[in-house]
């Protein structure tokens, strides 16, 4: 049997608690925030990762104890990454919008973290899909405008682009917006929630989507009912990019089927 010196033992055992982070109680922490993470039962070799971004006034723990998203994600063989949002004055939240700057550059922080969870964990860092519900919808989107870096596709829920929204956007993505018909806290035509901070509306964002992905025509190409999701697919694109929409005849909230519609999605990309 091998024997380890003091020194070798004592490297392994500080690699072991450098790496066991990230439940409710022992948070990772990189320089500009915190994170937690949760990875499959059978996790082998590179993990894909579903990085989700919780709404305003939650925290990362709220999508790893939901049974919609954390236990969905896991459950296909993805790690989970839960950001934690900034706490303000009144609770916690995302500096999403470009004219509304309240310090972070959380697209700077995302990286960090991903490449944080990657020195702690095996992580297939070339399938890592970007998620969010809300605000955390909201910031998915515009870091798939501005910043779409070495994402693989992005999954925003019940959140999208804020007036006055992108007039274009960086580069194509592969998206996957998805957004509850009888929503009234961010309905689909956007409102106004103070003085002149105004919702987007969601069938406006995917015209900037369109433009960006080289589409050929406004109206879809695919549509089809699925379970409780009716779906909208653009197909007559630029090459290697994927557009839909998914509407379901709930409020508020991430749906029952969200995990394997999107990560169905997700792994048959171009």
């Amino acid at each position: 049997m091998l024997k380890l010196s003091g020194l070798s033992a004592l490297m392994i055992c500080a690699a072991t608690m450098a790496q066991a982070c990230g439940g409710a109680d022992d948070v990772c922490e990189t320089r500009n925030g915190t994170y937690h993470i949760s990875l499959p039962d059978d996790a082998y070799g590179p993990v894909p990762v579903v990085i989700f971004l919780h709404g305003y006034g939650s925290h990362g723990m709220a999508s790893q104890n939901n049974q919609v998203v954390g236990q969905a994600v896991r459950d296909r063989g993805y790690a989970l990454i839960s950001p934690n949002g900034l706490r303000g004055q009144r609770t916690t939240s995302w500096n999403f919008h470009p004219d509304f700057d309240r310090g972070r550059n959380e697209a700077a922080f995302f990286d960090e973290v991903l490449e944080d969870a990657a020195a702690r964990h095996d992580l297939d860092m070339d399938r890592v899909l970007l998620a969010g519900f809300s605000l955390g919808g909201s910031m998915t989107s515009y870091v798939a405008c501005n910043t779409p870096g070495d994402y693989a596709a992005f999954a925003p829920v019940a959140g999208s682009f804020w007036r006055p929204e992108p007039e274009n956007c960086s580069q194509p993505v592969n998206l996957f917006h998805t957004h509850g018909w009888r929503d009234t806290v961010v309905p689909i035509e956007g409102r106004e929630v103070g003085s002149g901070f105004i919702q987007g509306n969601v069938f406006s964002a995917f015209e900037t989507w369109r433009l960006a992905n080289g589409c050929a025509q406004p109206h879809a190409t695919d549509m089809q009912d699925d379970g409780i999701f009716m779906r909208r697919r653009w197909d007559e694109c630029a090459s290697d990019t994927a557009l839909e929409l998914a509407l379901f005849p709930g409020g508020h909230t991430v749906p029952e089927g969200w995990g394997d519609m999107v990560l169905d999605w997700f792994e048959n990309l171009p």
